[in-house]
C-alpha cells in the first residue's frame, strides 16, 4: 500500500532523525522498546509508529519533538480513518429512495354507504401524480437533514484538528529556523534541560536534555576512521565529547580548562556501542574556555588530542 503524502513526510522526518542519532536499526532496537523489524516498517512508511516511538527517537537524536509529533498527529488522523468517516456517512441516505412507498390504506378514504364495489376500487388508488404529495416522504427528508448535520459536525472536527496540528508544525518550524543562527545569549531552548552549570557536572547530556540543539565546537576524524566531536550547550553551560564509528575497546576523554576541572571519559564496550553515539559525561564550561578532547584507540598506545574554544 502506497503511504499517503502525510505519512511519507513523517517517514522522511523519522529517517532524518535516525541519521542524526548515528544508530542502525539494531542500535535503535537496543535503545528503545521497539524491535528492529518495527523500526524498519516505521522508517519506510509501511506502518504508523506509536507516538512514544517518535518521542524516543527525538530524544536519541537530541532534537525537539514538536515538529515530528505534529506530523504524527496529521498522519494518525488519516491513518485511523477519522478523516474518512464523512464519505461513509454520506452514503447512508442513498438507500432511502429505494424503499417502497407505503400505499394509503383503503380505510383512509371515505367509502359511501351502499356504493358498488367498483366505486370503492376507484377511490383506493389515487392518481399517480398525487402520490409524491402524500406526507409519507417527510421522514426520509428529516433523516437526510439529520445526516447532513452530523456530516457537517464531523468535517468541522477534522478540519479543526488538522488546523491545530499545522499551526503547531509551522510554529515549531519557524522556531527551528530562528535557532539556526548563532545564539548571542543563553536563551531557554524549546526542550528545557534539567541542569545548568555545576549542577550538570558528571551527568549525561541526553538524560538531562542538554543534548537538544547543542553547538558543535569541533569535529575530527581519527586515524582509525572513527569520528569525534566536542559539543556545548550554552544554556546548560556545559560541554562533552562524543564518538561514533569506533571499535570495541576504544576510549575518549575530555576536559575544560580551569582549576580543578575533571577529566570525563567514556569507553566503547560492545557491538551496540560501535553502532551508536557514545558520550562522555558533561563538565561545566564557561564562555571563552578551552576544551581538550582525546581519542585513545584500543589497537595502539597513540593518543590523539585536539583543542576547541567556547565562544564568548
Amino acid at each position: 500500500m502506497t503511504p499517503s503524502p502525510e505519512h511519507a513526510r513523517l517517514a522522511s522526518e523519522l529517517r532524518a532523525l535516525r541519521e542524526r542519532t548515528g544508530l542502525s536499526l539494531s542500535g535503535l532496537a537496543a535503545k528503545t522498546a521497539y524491535s528492529r523489524s518495527s523500526w524498519e516498517r516505521y522508517l519506510n512508511g509501511k506502518a504508523l509508529p506509536p507516538r512514544q516511538a517518535v518521542r524516543e527517537l527525538c530524544v536519541l537524536a537530541g532534537e525537539p519533538e514538536g515538529r515530528a509529533l505534529a506530523l504524527w498527529e496529521i498522519t494518525e488522523s488519516g491513518w485511523s480513518g477519522r478523516a474518512k468517516e464523512a464519505p461513509r456517512a454520506a452514503t447512508a441516505p442513498q438507500a432511502s429512495p429505494s424503499r417502497p412507498t407505503a400505499t394509503p390504506r383503503p380505510e383512509a378514504t371515505a367509502r359511501p354507504t351502499g356504493a358498488p364495489p367498483t366505486v370503492i376500487h376507484a377511490q383506493v388508488a389515487p392518481p399517480a401524480h398525487q402520490v409524491p404529495q402524500r406526507p409519507v416522504s417527510a421522514p426520509p427528508g428529516r433523516r437526510t437533514v439529520t445526516l447532513l448535520a452530523i456530516l457537517a459536525t464531523v468535517c468541522a472536527v477534522a478540519v479543526a484538528g488538522a488546523t491545530v496540528a499545522l499551526v503547531a508544525l509551522t510554529r515549531d518550524h519557524g522556531a527551528a529556523r530562528h535557532s539556526a543562527a548563532p545564539a548571542s545569549s543563553a536563551a531557554t531552548p524549546p526542550t528545557r534541560p534539567t541542569c545548568r552549570g555545576a549542577a550538570c557536572e558528571g551527568l549525561s547530556p541526553m538524560v538531562t536534555k542538554c543534548g537538544a540543539q547543542p553547538e558543535t565546537l569541533v569535529r575530527r576524524r581519527m586515524s582509525t576512521g572513527a569520528w569525534m566531536e566536542v559539543r556545548y550547550n550554552r544554556w546548560c553551560a556545559a560541554s562533552w565529547a562524543r564518538t561514533w564509528g569506533a571499535r570495541v575497546g576504544d576510549r575518549i576523554e575530555m576536559s575544560a580548562d580551569g582549576a580543578g576541572s575533571p577529566v570525563r571519559r567514556a569507553k566503547i564496550k560492545d557491538d551496540v556501542d560501535t553502532d551508536s553515539f557514545v558520550y562522555t559525561p558533561m563538565t561545566a564550561t564557561l564562555p571563552g574556555a578551552v576544551v581538550t578532547a582525546c581519542f585513545l584507540p584500543a589497537a595502539s598506545d597513540t593518543k590523539e588530542c585536539f583543542d576547541s574554544r567556547v565562544a564568548q
